[in-house]
């Protein structure tokens, strides 16, 4: 179950940001098997780990802004899906998952990465924009939760369960929102 938890917390990173826990999960990983890395393994270390740094500077520094995060969220809602399933590949390997449900543990990754980046989505267009804490929270939690996939997998993993909680909370009470503006909204 601990290896399971370790591919959630990851996954749930990649949820948050796109190139930050890749290239902690990289960097933890300290080159072991670069090939078997998928996608990302096609390439030198030297090249991926330079443009996963350029990218994570720019998404911190982008997010900033509300022009900044209209901009990176069809980027995020785009590959938060890749990068959750590279994220929970990854992951799977390191902890010693069986080669044959890496893709099963790819595809949960994913899924969960593309539900909390939804969820973000529909977070800013209620809010309007982010407030500052808000973004740091985000970082903050992107970054642990890459490092506890690896190093504290249990504490990672149940904070990727607590995060799934949360988002299904919300769509639920989203949903209850929008069908009571919809009967209000109806023609008697």
């Amino acid at each position: 179950m601990i290896p399971v938890l370790a591919v959630l917390a990851a996954a749930a990173a990649g949820g948050f940001r796109l190139a930050m826990p890749l290239l902690l999960v990289l960097i933890l990983r300290r080159e072991d098997g670069w090939e078997q890395v998928p996608i990302l393994g096609q390439f030198s270390p030297q090249v991926t780990l330079g443009i996963l740094s350029a990218w994570t500077v720019w998404e911190l520094l982008v997010t900033i802004q509300p022009w900044g995060m209209r901009l990176m969220q069809p980027l995020q809602v785009l590959f938060s899906p890749f990068v959750g399933w590279i994220l929970g590949v990854m992951t799977a390997q390191v902890v010693g998952i069986p080669t044959g449900l890496w893709d099963v543990m790819g595809l949960m990754g994913g899924a969960l990465a593309l539900l909390l980046q939804l969820v973000q989505v529909g977070w800013f267009y209620r809010w309007g924009r982010f407030p500052a804490w808000v973004i740091l929270v985000q970082d903050s939690l992107c970054g642990l939760l890459a490092v506890f996939a690896l190093q504290a997998p249990q504490q990672g993993g149940l904070i990727a369960l607590l995060l799934l909680w949360l988002a299904l909370r919300m769509s639920k009470d989203w949903q209850r929102q929008f069908q009571r503006h919809r009967r209000a909204q109806a023609p008697d």
